[in-house]
């Protein structure tokens, strides 16, 4: 492979329907995974959101430090950071007193900002670009807030309203329906459409999880936390092993590449 077609491949895995199903998978374990460690395990919201700050800030330094692709470490830093994102989203919820309402529109405000910077400094958010340290940086930093956005949001139907575990599910996954939907009928930009369907799974995967793991009378099945996250870890690990992974390309170096 020369230097061109190097260049030409980004850091992130392209976006196929396998993508999406481990993404899915990802968030619930983020979500089952957080609160083993805050709630089963007893660490609290701090503790436990220190914990996986390391992991995720470890993971992201090694993932910016690869000089190409690599699934295993991509997608550990995924759930790395969707299980920060279900420990922060509960501390900022929570711990700090700012309730789901100000939790959501605190995440949502970062999540816009740095995909503000990342506009202003490349042009585009588009994840096919990911292959710099600077755009990565910027990419984890919104994977990040996203994720955590996606947990307050997911937290903020299920327990504020009347919907429970189960309706909120079912409205996350109407909504990424409408998504799929404007994605094959309209020319809605198809990187506004990417950033909408990965913040819309993780509340997904936020409200699955609550719902495998919280109390019958809360709505939920009662699972056990750390079988959950065993079982959904051995599946994502098995996803990736065997669904095909490979990384994206930038739309304008085509030519290098073929």
């Amino acid at each position: 492979m020369t230097d061109d077609q190097k260049r030409a491949l980004s850091k992130v895995p392209a976006v196929t329907l396998g993508f999406w199903v481990i993404k899915i998978l990802a968030t619930t374990l983020g979500e089952t995974g957080g609160d083993t460690v805050t709630m089963t395990l007893e660490w609290g919201y701090l503790a436990g959101t220190a914990l996986f700050a390391v992991l995720l800030i470890g993971l992201v330094i090694a993932q910016i430090l690869s000089k190409r692709f690599y699934s295993v470490l991509y997608w550990a830093t995924i759930i790395a950071s969707t299980t920060f994102g279900t420990t922060m989203a509960d501390f900022a919820d929570r711990s700090l007193g700012i309730g789901y309402t100000g939790g959501t529109a605190l995440l949502l405000a970062c999540l816009a900002v740095v995909l503000g910077l990342w506009y202003a400094s490349e042009g585009t958010v588009s994840v096919d670009t990911v292959s710099t340290p600077r755009i990565e940086a910027f990419y984890w930093g919104a994977i990040t807030f996203s994720q955590t956005l996606g947990t307050a949001l997911g937290d903020w139907l299920a327990d504020s309203g009347s919907l429970g575990y189960e309706g909120g599910a079912l409205v996350f996954a109407g909504a990424l329906a409408l998504v799929i939907a404007l994605y094959y009928r309209t020319s809605v930009s198809r990187v506004a459409l990417f950033w909408a369907a990965f913040i819309l799974t993780r509340p997904l995967g936020a409200t699955v999880g609550d719902f495998l793991d919280k109390p019958v009378a809360s709505g939920g099945l009662n699972l056990s936390r750390p079988l959950a996250s065993t079982v959904l870890a051995a599946v994502i690990v098995a996803l990736v092993v065997l669904l095909p992974q490979r990384p994206g390309r930038h739309p304008g170096q085509e030519a290098a590449t073929s």
